[in-house]
C-alpha cells in the first residue's frame, strides 16, 4: 500500500520511510509510527511521520 495518503496511516502503523538524507539512494527504514506530521489529506511524495524511533521520514510502504 502506498504512503501518500493521510488516512491509510495510523499511530502504531508498520511502515519503511526515506529520510531526508537518503531521498537520492532511496534506502528505506522500518519502523513505527509514533506521529503523522504532515497535514494535508494526500501528499506526493508521502505523508511524513516521526517514528518511535525518532527518525523523521516520508512514507514509501505500509507493511501491516
Amino acid at each position: 500500500m502506498s504512503g501518500t495518503k493521510r488516512e491509510n496511516i495510523k499511530q502504531g502503523t508498520k511502515v519503511k520511510v526515506v529520510q531526508k538524507q537518503d531521498q537520492r539512494s532511496g534506502k528505506l527504514t522500518e519502523g513505527v509510527v509514533s506521529k503523522i506530521l504532515t497535514n494535508s489529506s494526500t501528499h506526493p511524495h508521502g505523508i511524513k511521520v516521526m517514528l518511535t524511533s525518532g527518525i523523521v521520514g516520508r512514507v514509501k510502504e505500509i507493511l501491516d
